[in-house]
């Protein structure tokens, strides 16, 4: 369960990262869209910025 969590941290991370890296300060606000989408239970605004980051990380 630890090494779970442990794999789930740095897969946020490098994510993270990696969006930071090439969309700006944008890819980290639609990641914490995202996050918050899913802890809300909103699945339409999940959804929708999982979509659109999709669509940025393709084009960057």
């Amino acid at each position: 369960m630890l090494l779970l969590q442990v794999f789930r941290g740095l897969f946020e991370l490098v994510l993270g990262m990696q969006a930071q890296t090439k969309l700006g300060g944008v890819g980290v606000l639609l990641l914490l869209a995202v996050g918050v989408g899913i802890r809300a239970r909103r699945v339409g605004l999940a959804v929708g910025a999982a979509m659109v980051f999709t669509l940025l990380m393709i084009q960057a």
